[in-house]
This record gives structure tokens, sequence and C-alpha cells, in this order.
């Protein structure tokens, strides 16, 4: 198993089916539950663990889910209300390197709860030609908000199974 991708990485069709779109949605909505239970009963030793040799501990994972799924909530609003938009790109690193990411856990598990709340009434009042709507990112390029739902669905479960794949290879 590649430590970096447990999941492997996010593959879609250019237009998802709204079969589709829905179970990414619903699983957007799990996340929030999937990842307290993924950091349930974790001492602050094991928190300050990486996934792996090089990478965030699990702490930096949890406050760069909250950090990563607030910018996707706001690209979605901007997409909605302006015509493809450009948004700006952030530096995922040096943002789970600053202070506030070593702030204890259940900051960002409150985040989450409560934008997810939000963000999931938002997506499932999405009409088809919402899902069509884009945003421009300067190193991607266009973004539909149907693609970005999928793409944020596997960002969630990736960023578990980097927390449970630790516990299972340490046994805890």
């Amino acid at each position: 198993m590649d430590e970096r991708y447990p999941i492997g990485l996010f593959e879609s069709s250019e237009e998802p089916s709204s079969t589709a779109v829905k179970g990414w949605i619903n699983e957007i909505e799990r996340t929030p539950q999937a990842l307290r239970t993924a950091v349930t009963g974790l001492d602050e030793e094991q928190l300050n663990t990486p996934y792996r040799a090089g990478g965030w501990t699990i702490r930096q994972v949890v406050h760069h889910l909250a950090d990563s799924h607030l910018n996707a909530y706001m690209r979605f609003k901007l997409a909605l209300t302006e015509d493809s938009p450009t948004i700006k790109p952030y530096n995922e690193q040096k943002w789970a390197e600053l202070t506030d990411s070593q702030l204890p856990i259940d900051v960002s598990l409150q985040l989450i709860d409560a934008l997810h709340e939000r963000w999931v009434s938002l997506l499932r009042s999405l009409t088809p030609t919402d899902l069509e709507k884009a945003f421009f990112h300067p190193e991607s390029g266009q973004v539909t908000l149907g693609w970005n739902i999928g793409n944020y669905a596997w960002h969630g479960k990736h960023h578990i199974a980097h927390i449970t794949s630790l516990r299972v290879r340490k046994g805890w």
C-alpha cells in the first residue's frame, strides 16, 4: 500500500452522473463522524505522530481537513455567485506548520461538524446547471462543481485513511 495514497488517487469522468454526485454528497456528510471515529482514543503522543515518514502528524491532518474543506466551501459559493471566478490557491504545507495546527483537534472537529452541515445543505440544493458551474484554479485550470464534489468526497476519505492505516500499522 502506498502510504501517501492509501485509497488511491481520485478518478472521475468529466461529467459525473447524478447518482455519483448524490453518493459523493452523502460521503461528504459522513466525513465528520468518520473523522471523529478515526481519532477516538488517541493520546497526545499518537496525535503528534506522522502518518508516514516525512508526512504530517495526525493533528496536522485533522487541522488540514478543516482548512481545506473551508476553502472548498468558499470556492463553491464563489462559483455559484460569480462567473467562473479565479480562486486563490494556498500553500497547504505552510498552513500545516502554523501555530493553529498545534491546537487541540477538537477545535477543528467542531469546525468540520458545522462546516459540513452547511456545505451538505448547499450541495443538496444544487441543480444540474449549478453542477456545471466552475471556478478557475491557477494551478489546475477550470474545475466544475460536479467534479469537485467527488474530489472532496475522496479528499475526506483519503486523509481519514491516513489516520486509520497508521492506527492499523501501529496497532492502536
